[in-house]
């Protein structure tokens, strides 16, 4: 039980296509004994797309973490002020919502999350999952991995024939990669060949 009592903000972004990797690794941590605040940006919430509707992903949500996801900027706001969670997750991580990170943009409940906590500097861990990651989102990356108190999840190239651009975190070191930002450092090596969760 390596998350007993620990409280842990797990924010999912829009890239539906992760969706079902992250969920494994918010099942762990509930199974490790974590107090998941689960948190949905506004395209998980609203968006249904062949990989499942936003019903069934928030349904799924539910199930794991036995509670409702906060879907709204006034939902999440509190966490600042509250000093209410340990971490902050953010898995899957877009490119969209990286990049806003990165440039202090926050007008999605998923970056409101990450911006109410991150003044209290306590650790942001973030599972990149984005088909510009080597494109134009390489420099925010490069951004994110210099600031204090941001953690990113070792990733790798997921298609790198098909989608060269196109780098994906390995969500099943989500774990390790709090427990290593609890400590102030960067789980290492950062990048890493990709391979499917449970490959």
């Amino acid at each position: 039980m390596r998350f007993k009592g620990v409280k842990i903000g797990f924010a999912l972004t829009g890239s539906h296509c992760t969706l079902s990797e992250a969920l494994k690794a918010l099942k762990q941590l509930v199974e490790e004994g974590a107090d998941i605040t689960p948190i949905i940006s506004y395209s998980v919430d609203q968006t249904d797309t062949r990989f499942g509707t936003a019903q069934y992903w928030k349904d799924k949500i539910r199930e794991i973490t036995g509670k409702e996801p906060l879907k709204t900027m006034s939902e999440v706001e509190p966490i600042g002020p509250k000093k209410s969670l340990d971490c902050v997750v953010i898995a899957p991580c877009t490119g969209n919502t990286l990049a806003k990170l990165a440039n202090g943009i926050t007008d999605t409940p998923v970056l409101m999350a990450a911006k109410a906590h991150l003044r209290n500097l306590k650790p942001v861990v973030i599972a990149v999952s984005t088909n510009d990651g080597l494109g134009i989102n390489a420099k925010n990356i490069g951004t994110l991995l210099s600031l204090k108190n941001i953690y990113l999840v070792p990733f790798g190239q997921d298609d790198p024939l098909k989608k060269a651009n196109s780098l994906v975190a390995h969500m099943e070191k989500i774990p390790e990669t709090i427990l290593m930002a609890f400590q102030g450092k960067q789980i290492q090596p950062v990048l890493v060949e990709y391979t499917s969760y449970g490959e």
